[in-house]
């Protein structure tokens, strides 16, 4: 069976991950860099480095992009505005916001709903799109369902698994029920352990259409021998 994809569609699909507390300010401009290679979709970098990113990025279709409230989401809704503003006004125009994990077990879902809420129409309020991460490893299926129908109330523009520094990443049963429970307007971004071609391909399967990845040249190394193979 011939591939229903090109490389150039993967690597739309992978925002390149560069959130290690350890990375210094040189491996930063080199994962940006490598980015723009590969043309991915975006680089979702530490939000001090934003506008370096920018600036690399500048004249390319690679996305910069940063984390809002990351990675407990436990900053007051204000801070986490303070920070999409900064962001957006270093050239971010994607926003990985973390909601408020604390809040979320507690179920004071009217918290949770405005938090989300004010960081999403900021956001589109300067055309930049936001990703609401869960962190699915601390939260029930219930907990889940709930936060998928209001992203889709606020608007959002994708529901994501996790920071990719919880105790674990993207399951299938998390990604199903993400893609079940979130309204069609609503994408889904898998993080955390999505680090071959293969696993691309399976979670591309579920629906998926953004993964978070550190292991960008090698996915799509993997993905250029794939095609090769079956043409």
């Amino acid at each position: 069976m011939m591939p229903n994809f090109t490389l150039a569609q993967i690597a739309k699909m992978i925002d390149h991950s560069l959130l290690q507390p350890h990375l210094t300010d040189a491996e930063l401009e080199l994962g940006c860099k490598l980015a723009r290679e590969c043309n991915v979709a975006s680089v979702c970098i530490k939000p001090y480095a934003v506008a370096q990113a920018k600036q690399i990025l500048a004249g390319s279709t690679v996305a910069a992009s940063t984390t809002i409230g990351f990675p407990h989401g436990g900053h007051a809704t204000t801070i986490k505005l303070a920070e999409a503003i900064q962001a957006i006004q270093d050239g971010a125009t994607e926003l990985d916001m973390v909601v408020n994990i604390g809040k979320v077990l507690s179920k004071d879902w009217s918290y949770v709903a405005d938090d989300i809420r004010a960081v999403v129409e900021i956001a589109h309020g300067h055309n930049a799109m936001v990703k609401v991460i869960f962190e699915n490893c601390f939260l029930q299926d219930e907990h889940k369902e709930r936060l998928c129908r209001l992203c889709g109330e606020a608007r959002a523009d994708f529901v994501k698994t996790s920071t990719g520094y919880g105790s674990s990443g993207a399951t299938d049963d998390d990604l199903k029920l993400m893609r079940r429970c979130a309204p069609p307007s609503v994408q889904v971004k898998a993080a955390g352990g999505v680090r071959t071609f293969e696993r691309l391909l399976a979670v591309r399967a579920l629906g998926v259409t953004r993964v978070g990845a550190t292991a960008t040249r090698a996915i799509l190394e993997e993905c250029k021998a794939y095609l090769a193979a079956h043409q």
